[in-house]
Order: C-alpha cells, then sequence, then structure tokens
C-alpha cells in the first residue's frame, strides 16, 4: 500500500512537471509566430518566463530551475539554434538567479520579483551579446530593456500572481 501511494505521488508529480515544461514551450512557440508589434527590436513579453514565476512558487527552485533548463533547450532545437540557445541560457540563468534571491527575502511581491527577473533576463543577454561580439556598445541598448523588462515583468507577475493562486490547492494535493 505504502508502495502504491509513493508510486502515485511521483506519477503526479512527473505530471505537474510535464504540464509546466509543455506549457513554457508552447508560449515560446506563440512568441516565436505571433511576434508583438513593439518599436524596440528583439524586445518579448516573454510568455515562458509565467511558467518560472509560477514554478517558483508552486514547484520550488530545483523544479524550477529543471523546467527552466529543459524548456530553453528544447525550444532552441525546435525553433532556434545554438546562439539562441547561448542568449536565453545566459538571460534565464541572471533571471533566475535574481528572483530565487528576492523571493527568498520575502520583501518583494511575485510581481516585483518577476519585475526583477525581467530586468534580469535582459541583462543576461545583453551580457552574453557582449561577450560573444565583443562590443560594450550594446549596453547602449540597456535602458531600452530595461523599461521593457519593467512593463513586461509586471505583466507577467500579475498573471503569474493569478495563476499561482488558483493552482496552489492541486499543489497542495499532490
Amino acid at each position: 500500500m505504502v508502495y502504491w501511494n509513493m508510486r502515485n505521488k511521483t506519477a503526479k508529480w512527473v505530471a505537474l512537471y510535464g504540464m509546466l515544461i509543455s506549457l513554457a514551450f508552447i508560449f515560446s512557440y506563440i512568441e516565436a509566430v505571433i511576434p508583438i508589434p513593439i518599436p524596440v527590436p528583439g524586445v518579448k513579453l516573454g510568455l515562458a518566463n509565467l511558467v518560472s514565476i509560477i514554478g517558483l512558487y508552486t514547484v520550488g527552485i530545483s523544479g524550477t530551475i529543471a523546467v527552466s533548463l529543459v524548456r530553453i533547450v528544447l525550444v532552441g532545437f525546435t525553433f532556434g539554434n545554438l546562439s539562441s540557445m547561448i542568449y536565453s541560457l545566459a538571460g534565464g540563468t541572471v533571471s533566475l538567479i535574481l528572483m530565487i534571491l528576492l523571493k527568498k527575502t520575502g520583501k518583494f511581491s511575485q510581481i516585483g520579483v518577476s519585475i526583477i527577473g525581467g530586468i534580469g533576463h535582459n541583462i543576461g543577454q545583453l551580457t552574453a551579446a557582449v561577450l560573444i561580439t565583443e562590443t560594450a556598445g550594446v549596453f547602449y541598448y540597456l535602458p531600452f530593456l530595461i523599461v521593457a523588462g519593467v512593463i513586461a515583468g509586471a505583466v507577467i507577475g500579475l498573471l503569474g500572481g493569478m495563476v499561482t493562486d488558483r493552482i496552489q490547492n492541486v499543489v497542495k494535493w499532490l
């Protein structure tokens, strides 16, 4: 009986992680095929980051890191290339580190954590661009990306908070 319960619980967690990865993958696909008309080149809403912020508040740090890493690799192989994976990994790493640190302080709302994550993602990608191109001038683009990160982070944080509130009971049930 104990074995069955453990096995059943494991299956539920595997299903939850599979759902989060699939959702992040679908959101990445949507952003790839339906670009949002924003006058600043390269700026995206970051729909897949919605899954990261939800994961951080529901499945924890290690689960969120795993989901983000799998998503970045899958999306890179499916819709991008090695270069896009490098930029995504750089942005995702900085973003996740900052979000984890801010969440641990307990002083920021989910929206605040998401805003810092959006800004961190842009800083990580710009840093990768500077290292790859060996051109520090890329950082002149930073003010525009900070504004975009604040706006996108606020939208994602707001949506993430609403979804997190709704799925907290599901995660407790697991």
